[in-house]
């Protein structure tokens, strides 16, 4: 049979005022296979109806519009839309004209197609509310053979509230597996829709072999659109009491967090806590305002509680401004060591920097030219001015330097495709030392660098489509042999790789300057794969014609001839990325070496690396290292994903940490569970094995998101 599509607009409209003309928004329209008036008030549609009325949708088998009643008669199989994509699917109902007040039975209520709720009726009251009657709500699916979901919350009467997004179940009763496990008599859970809901969060459950068995029960308060508080206690078996709180907050302009928590146990008599807080503002003329906060009342608290594995507490607060030939930063920074070993008296632990950059194109001589000033300054809190062995060194050290430094260099391209550069460096700065009768109270320096630089790229195309490119390169700088020596503080550490052969000065600070006439030489192929994939390898080395001892032997840049330098590089090659670098002297026996390994697909994810260098005091490191990390995911299947995680060191012969966790996820439910190792032990920390137990029901606000259904056994 031909349908039939009616616009109701005057009287015969599903009780549309006879003002319908000046509302044009109230209008509805009935679609149907058949359409029929009775007695000049009744209209009858029948098949595959629909009707459609200020973003509801309806669609039955038959609907009988009395005018007079204001009602609508539906057969169904009925299913009822709304504009935010609730769902009720009935098998009969009786509704006003307007969709938002009637009952229905034998309905479902269907909420961000996952979360069902099942009953013998639907009530709805003026578009608003939604009342059931004895419920049956869960996002599982049934299998075929089975009589439950895998959850299942069964309760006498259920109430959902549209405009507040909230569900309000009376008598529940949690079900896992057909089993009642929980009774509560009111319950109150935000529906599928809603991501910020005042109420408990999903617990978690933490055992520590130093706490004991323990349960932590989030409450989440939000505190208007861009502010919200979770307030987390915590309860251990070992009569540990824990507060953490949690504070958020965002601005038109940028966003703040605050965590913390205070706690008491028999770990460490007395109150035990942390504080950390973060924010990053956007300020006028492009200038980015962000700082940092950390503390903890004691070095082993954050290990503890699982919170962080870091040793150093970084507190700072910075200004900053980056524009295409400028660049400004101002900052404080306080650091805090955690580790037993460290003595936070003497070591540095407030940083002041300032930098001004500015790029530049010199007249007459071309190139780029960039100018910076820079102001630094690191205090200690100790005010010794001799150690304990009374030799004249301090134990206290404060320092100030000014500095002031041009960089130049101009490119050429020669005949033949050479590469030629001229290259410099000038710099005066002035260094004010305290508490350190060693140094004068004020040093200055002087100093200038000036060399070329040649490259010659050569560049082919293979037969697979990728492009080739072999680069010898070799630089030659001439600079004094000698200059005042200053405190070191920021560059302790140096090594030798591929991103600093050809650099003017190797040292990562401005305390040490690389001075003498020196050269490198090195030699890099580079591929580029028409899939996006590249491979590089490099080597090189870097030659002095005097040997200054300004260089520590695990540097690899010690003596007149530096270490021979080893590197390769993979990205994206078949999901492989692979970075490895070693150091090897003349008898080609290896100072120093790393590698890393990343590899996944969409079933499995490998990370790896290993690190080796030979032991140098006075670097800092009075022992080999020798040590390995892997990490890794297994998809199982579309619910099972494993994870495995250890590091082990080969000096000391005993794995440092070790984790191992599965995760289970679902349509309708979330497991994580884990345990973990820490094999560390030092005068605050001790070895400590820790469980982990995660178990969400999804379906209920703006948790974590479904996973694929379960394969149902047939």
């Amino acid at each position: 049979m031909r349908r039939h599509l009616l616009s109701l607009i005057l009287l015969v409209g599903l009780a549309i005022p006879a003002k319908a003309q000046e509302a044009p928004a109230d209008l509805a329209t009935l679609v149907a296979d058949q359409i029929e008036i009775q007695a000049d008030s009744v209209l009858v549609a029948a098949g595959n109806v629909e009707v459609l009325q200020k973003g509801m949708r309806l669609k039955a088998t038959r609907v009988t519009f009395d005018q007079k009643t204001d009602q609508l008669k539906i057969e169904g199989p009925i299913v009822l839309t709304d504009a935010t994509g609730t769902r009720i699917v009935a098998d009969q109902g009786e509704l006003s004209s307007s969709l938002t007040d009637g009952i229905l039975t034998g309905a479902r209520l269907v909420l961000k197609q996952q979360l069902q709720l099942a009953s013998n009726y639907v009530m709805r009251a003026g578009g608003r509310y939604t009342e059931l009657g004895r419920t049956v709500a869960s996002s599982c699916q049934i299998c075929e053979g089975s009589q439950t979901p895998l959850w299942e919350i069964r309760a006498s009467r259920v109430v959902h509230d549209k405009e507040t997004r909230q569900i309000y179940f009376e008598d529940a009763n949690l079900r896992m597996f057909g089993v009642p496990v929980a009774y509560v008599p009111r319950l109150r859970m935000p529906d599928p829709t809603l991501e910020r809901a005042r109420g408990w969060l999903l617990p978690s459950i933490r055992s520590t072999s130093q706490l004991g068995f323990g349960i932590m029960a989030p409450y989440f308060v939000p505190i208007g659109e861009n502010r919200d508080l979770t307030i987390t206690p915590y309860i251990s078996s070992k009569d540990a009491q824990t507060l953490g709180l949690r504070y958020r907050q965002a601005f038109w302009n940028g966003y703040f967090e605050a965590e913390g928590a205070v706690s008491r146990d028999q770990i460490d008599p007395g109150t035990r806590g942390y504080l950390f807080a973060k924010g990053n503002f956007r300020l006028p003329d492009s200038f980015y305002l962000s700082f940092g906060l950390q503390m903890a009342s004691d070095n082993s608290y954050l290990q503890d509680y699982g919170i962080s594995s870091q040793d150093r507490l970084d507190s700072f607060i910075q200004v900053e401004r980056v524009k295409r030939d400028r660049y400004i930063f101002a900052g404080l920074t306080h650091l805090e060591s955690i580790r037993d070993e460290d003595t936070n008296d003497t070591q540095p632990s407030t940083l002041v920097r300032a930098i001004y950059d500015q790029r530049f194109a010199p007249p007459m001589i071309g190139g780029i030219a960039t100018l910076r000033y820079e102001a630094t300054g690191s205090m200690t809190t100790s005010s010794s001015t001799t150690d304990s062995n009374g030799d004249g060194n301090s134990d206290g050290q404060d320092t100030a330097r000014g500095l002031v430094r041009l960089d130049w260099r101009r490119d050429w391209i020669l005949a033949g495709g050479l590469v030629a550069a001229a290259t410099g460096r000038v710099l005066g700065d002035v260094t004010f030392v305290g508490q350190d009768p060693a140094y004068p109270s004020a040093i200055e320096r002087a100093y200038g660098v000036f060399g070329t630089e040649l490259r010659y790229p050569m560049v082919k195309s293979d037969s697979w489509g990728g492009t080739q490119i072999l680069q010898p390169v070799a630089n030659f700088l001439v600079s004094k042999s000698s200059l005042p020596t200053v405190p070191d503080n920021d560059s302790l550490v140096v090594e030798l790789d591929e991103g600093n052969l050809l650099s003017l000065d190797r040292f990562p600070g401005t305390d040490k300057i690389e001075l003498g006439t020196r050269g490198a030489m090195g030699l890099d192929w580079t591929r580029y794969g028409q899939d996006g994939s590249e491979v590089e390898l490099a080597f090189g080395r870097v030659v002095r014609a005097d040997d200054l001892e300004q260089f520590t032997p695990s540097s690899g840049l010690d003596g007149t001839w530096s270490n021979w330098l080893l590197a390769m590089r993979v990205a994206s090659w078949e999901g492989l990325t692979l970075t490895q670098r070693v150091l090897l002297d003349d008898e080609f026996d290896a100072n120093m070496g790393e590698f890393r390994m990343n590899w996944g697909n969409n079933k499995i994810g490998l990370e790896t690396g290993y690190y080796w260098g030979i032991s140098d005091p006075e670097a800092d490191r009075p022992d080999d290292v020798s040590e390995i990390s892997f990490n890794s995911s297994w998809k199982l299947n579309d619910n099972w994903t494993s994870v495995l995680g250890i590091r082990h060191d080969f000096i000391e012969g005993r794995t440092s940490d070790a984790n191992l966790g599965f995760v289970y996820r679902n349509e309708c439910m979330l497991v994580d569970l884990s345990v973990s190792r820490w094999y560390s032990d030092s005068t605050s920390l001790d070895p400590t094995t820790e469980f982990g137990l995660k178990v969400q029901l999804l379906g209920f606000g703006g948790g974590a998101a479904p996973g694929p259904a379960r394969q149902c056994r047939g």
